[in-house]
């Protein structure tokens, strides 16, 4: 004689569970690979962070060979930057200056790159219309 089962109308859910956990710690560990915008090896100095009500700031990146990356907004994680010459640089940041006179504009310049090209960058900027233009810095390391 045949038993008859009855019909199992729950769901084990642990499977789910387990790959959920997976991934969740693969996320993890990958999320700090992302960062934003372009490698710049930035000059230690002892400063304030930037304001968080600083709603996506004008940043001009120049990296150590000398490629400028113009971008709006330091905390988006999708956008590296448009590629800027330093004659088209003024003409742009015009633009984003005239649409916004009150937007924050900040220079990112790696250490290894001459002042004079940082001064340039700024002096681009200051033509464009920026009131006053800061540096980004790394904080200095204190554990050595």
């Amino acid at each position: 004689m045949a038993v008859r089962r009855k019909p199992m109308s729950e769901i084990n859910v642990v499977p789910y569970i387990d790959v959920m956990l997976v991934l969740l710690v693969i996320f993890m560990a990958t999320a700090p690979l992302f960062t934003q915008g372009v490698e710049v090896d930035l000059p230690q100095a002892p400063s304030e962070p930037l304001p968080d009500d600083d709603n996506d700031p004008l940043v001009v990146s120049v990296k150590r060979d000398g490629a400028i990356f113009l971008n709006i907004g330091i905390r988006r994680d999708d956008e590296k930057g448009r590629r800027v010459t330093i004659f088209s640089l003024e003409d742009q940041a015009t633009r984003v200056i005239g649409a916004r006179p009150t937007v924050p504009v900040y220079v990112r310049a790696d250490r290894e790159i001459e002042y004079g090209e940082v001064v340039k960058v700024m002096t681009v900027l200051q033509k464009a219309g920026a009131e006053s233009v800061g540096l980004i810095t790394d904080p200095p390391d204190l554990s050595g």
